[in-house]
């Protein structure tokens, strides 16, 4: 039989009971880019035995940073704070892996150590169309990135092992690498970016070196089934595109493909974003096309294949039993519905989700205080 999204699934070493993920989200709480108690509270709110969360994304050095109230874990008191996150997480039987990220050009003087210029794969600016949120919680630019110079990228793919590594002694069950959305790496991936004439930049072999490098050593690090990875190679946000999104897509899976352990493992999963992420409702997006993309790329990957982007109850079901994912993660539902596997499981009505709320700073308001279904007299039953 086809299985569906509370048919039980192996990523890696993890027995999952059901296929829907919590997918990564940026959610602005931390202080000082540590986390708080509201986050563990906020995880453990949406654990369940044997789901999948993936955390926000978690910055890997000090000039990681392109959005307010970023976590890191790159110091020992960012590696203190999460382990209470990760605990509050298993205790709920729940999986978590870190997703760990680096912003780039998708950033701005404030973000970065004594205001200097973000770092990127070129030294072309993100178009003024794009705004980014400051501390204050208004708009402004993105400002003009440097370049890195080849031995930086090299630092840069250190900085990617050591916090890998840190996610793990802090207890996560695993490292998800973003790839994705227009951040760094995708900046060196996409051909519309990456201008450089080093070993990281020309060719597609090339322009994808600086993300294999990353999962060279991180596999090395913490094993092959601890390792997921997230692409959109056909997703336009913040100027990320590709003039073959096709091609490129499949030119990085062929080489995620011969990541595998002494015992064959294989990496944990590969996590891909629809276009349709961007889309303001789907039918805004060419479906015909998006399908050929999503499905290309599905066959030629040799594990265990994850899609977001848009999915209802409905569409999470039909990707499955059509064969077109093995797991489903799920954002913007997982904030307002922080019992959404029971919601889903009973097919119950969902709460609406507020985008007001969505990257204020405030440690309970649009973020641990979404009601539960069996929420009665204004009690809150975890």
């Amino acid at each position: 039989m086809a299985p569906d999204l509370f048919t039980p699934c192996m990523i890696g070493k993890f027995n999952l009971s059901h296929r829907v993920v919590m997918a990564p989200m940026a959610r602005c709480r931390a202080i000082d880019e540590i986390p708080l108690p509201a986050h563990a509270e906020y995880y453990a709110q949406r654990a369940t035995e044997g789901g999948l969360l993936i955390s926000e994304a978690t910055i890997i050095s000090d000039t990681a940073a392109g959005f307010p109230g970023t976590p890191g874990i790159y110091t020992e008191e960012q590696v203190e704070a999460w382990k209470k996150v990760v605990d509050a997480v298993h205790s709920k039987g729940g999986i978590i892996f870190c997703q760990v990220y680096h912003a780039g050009r998708a950033s701005n003087h404030v973000y970065q150590p004594g205001g200097a210029a973000p770092v990127s794969s070129t030294n072309q600016s993100i178009s003024n169309k794009w705004k980014i949120l400051m501390p204050d919680n208004t708009l402004n630019v993105y400002h003009k990135p440097r370049a890195l110079q080849t031995h930086e990228v090299w630092q840069v793919i250190e900085q990617y092992r050591l916090a890998a590594k840190n996610a793990i002694r802090a207890g996560f069950d695993g490292v998800e690498v973003h790839a994705a959305h227009g951040f760094l790496i995708d900046q060196f991936l996409k051909d519309s970016i990456n201008d450089r004439m080093d070993e990281f930049g020309g060719s597609i072999e090339n322009r994808c070196r600086f993300l294999m490098e990353i999962i060279k050593v991180v596999v090395g690090e913490i094993g092959t089934d601890r390792t997921g990875v997230r692409i959109s190679p056909a997703i336009d946000y913040i100027d990320a595109t590709d003039s073959d999104p096709l091609d490129l897509g499949l030119v990085v899976i062929e080489r995620l493909n011969k990541f595998q352990d002494k015992l064959g493992s294989k990496l944990a999963y590969l996590h891909v974003t629809r276009p349709r992420f961007m889309a303001a409702s789907p039918e805004e997006e060419d479906e015909d096309e998006e399908a050929r993309l999503m499905r290309a790329w599905r066959r030629a990957y040799q594990g265990t294949f994850m899609l977001s982007g848009g999915f209802t109850r409905e569409l999470g079901m039909k990707a499955l039993v059509d064969g077109d994912a093995d797991l489903i993660s799920y954002g913007r539902l997982f904030i307002s519905n922080p019992d959404l596997i029971h919601r889903f499981k009973v097919d119950a009505p969902l709460n609406g989700y507020n985008r007001e709320t969505f990257y204020t700073q405030d440690p309970v308001v649009g973020y641990i205080d979404y009601p539960f279904l069996d929420q009665e007299n204004g009690e809150v039953t975890h």
